[in-house]
């Protein structure tokens, strides 16, 4: 014999609902709730938006300068995405919606000089002023791929943002870019909520 339960609302004895069904949206738990997997469960959720971009053109940048021009998001066949995109004007990125993300860098760059030089990646939470909040670091002539790594909590998509700058650029330091391949790239990978 099958049996159905129909319902909106499971409580539990304190009359705090831990499942609600409203206009199509399933809501677990409360605001401020833990919600548990028990072992050997599989969440099948998984990662919400992934999006990566690139710098289209070599840039004879100069130091303590924003990178603000030839940007573009992959557009390389086979290129994967994951959700909605990052917005990006002048070289700064809006976030499509709240979370924690992973925002992966990886600059070449093309040193002229046997000296530093450093892309900095630069975060704001009040859409003005900005703080250093990772560093890429080259220390030779000649050319280098230089990572960085950084988790921006996204409290609020109008405010939180993030931008790239030059610091102790030489002259004649370049970045290297391609339209059709990335070697200068920026990844975003939302990880969960805030």
């Amino acid at each position: 014999m099958t049996a159905i339960l129909k319902v909106d609302t499971i409580q539990d004895t304190s009359g705090n609902n831990i499942i609600n069904e409203n206009a199509n949206t399933i809501t677990i738990g409360k605001s401020g709730d833990t919600v548990n997997l028990a072992a050997g469960a599989t969440n099948n959720l998984g990662i919400t938006m992934a999006d990566q971009w690139r710098i289209t053109a070599t840039t004879n940048s100069a130091t303590n300068a924003d990178i603000t021009s030839n940007w573009e998001r992959v557009d390389t066949t086979g290129a994967g995405f994951i959700g909605s995109a990052m917005a990006e004007s002048s070289g700064v990125f809006t976030f499509p919606s709240t979370g924690m993300y992973m925002v992966l860098t990886s600059w070449y760059i093309i040193a002229s000089s046997d000296g530093s030089a450093n892309i900095i990646t630069q975060v704001t939470q009040n859409n003005s002023s900005y703080v250093d909040a990772s560093y890429a670091n080259s220390h030779s002539s000649g050319n280098s791929t230089n990572p960085s790594n950084y988790i921006v909590d996204v409290t609020d998509t109008s405010n939180v943002k993030v931008k790239f700058r030059t610091n102790s650029f030489d002259s004649g330091t370049s970045i290297y870019g391609e339209t059709a391949t990335t070697y200068t790239g920026v990844w975003f990978i939302r990880l969960g909520d805030t």
